[in-house]
């Protein structure tokens, strides 16, 4: 009969086996920003091209937050505000000018920021993937204007006005 020891030992030598591919095949830095790149651009011409495949993207508690104050979604709430333009077939269009990709040691976790050409000017965004071992998942994305610092006050005021009138917010168009 075998001690707990004994049993304690094989069952952590078997995890250290297990662990141990893992990190061996792990993708130099380089690569791995390569296929972050390829996934974020793929998602974005998801959206361009209007494909159902945009949403399989987003993990399923996912959140993505939009340019209004009303925009945080769920995948599932994200997927159903925009399928009247992804049934249209005109969801909206974004090329990043520059990206900056970071990640965990191990990979699992990759964390990035973007400037993007799209139809509101530039934006700026950041977003959080989770790798699944099988690719990628979005788990937070988050879309900004990128408004320059000297037109801040107008900007300001603008919504200040525009909210005191009792607007809705969030009732806008797809950009």
């Amino acid at each position: 009969m075998r001690s707990l020891a004994t049993t304690f030992a094989a069952a952590a030598a078997t995890v250290a086996l297990v662990a141990a591919p893992a990190h061996a095949q792990l993708p130099d830095a380089a690569e791995f920003t390569r296929q972050v790149n390829a996934f974020v651009d793929g998602w974005h011409d998801d959206a361009a091209h209007t494909r159902p495949a945009y949403f399989d993207k987003i993990a399923p508690n996912g959140v993505y937050i939009g340019t209004d104050k009303t925009e945080v979604w769920t995948r599932d709430q994200f997927k159903a505000w925009a399928r009247p333009y992804f049934d249209a077939k005109k969801a909206w269009a974004f090329t990043a000018r520059k990206r900056n990709v970071y990640f965990s040691s191990d990979r699992r976790y990759v964390w990035f920021d973007e400037q993007l050409d799209t139809q509101m000017g530039i934006c700026q965004a950041s977003g959080v993937l989770r790798n699944t071992g099988k690719g990628f998942l979005i788990e937070h994305y988050q879309l900004s204007l990128a408004v320059p610092n000297a037109l801040v006050d107008g900007f300001a005021k603008a919504i200040a006005e525009f909210d005191a009138k009792g607007n809705a917010p969030g009732k806008d168009k797809a950009r």
